[in-house]
């Protein structure tokens, strides 16, 4: 199994123990801000110019959603 294979499987593993934790999809907003916040200290404990390798993620990441709610699909 590869290394991307093996954080897909713990992610999705995180994502089916939040959802059976809490139900209410709108809930789980505490936790995607969570888990970002980690990122963006890894982000930035590596590298201090990742921050802003990091705001541009965070801005594909809002395209993204955007896309999201206008197409349905990601």
């Amino acid at each position: 199994m590869s290394k991307e294979d093996e954080l897909r499987d713990l992610l999705d593993g995180t994502a089916k123990a939040i959802s059976q934790s809490y139900s209410d999809p709108r809930t789980w907003l505490s936790w995607v801000v969570y888990f970002l916040g980690r990122l963006e200290l890894q982000a930035t404990d590596e590298n201090p110019v990742h921050k802003n390798y990091f705001r541009d993620m965070l801005s594909g990441l809002q395209d993204a959603i955007r896309n999201r709610i206008k197409t349905g699909g990601w």
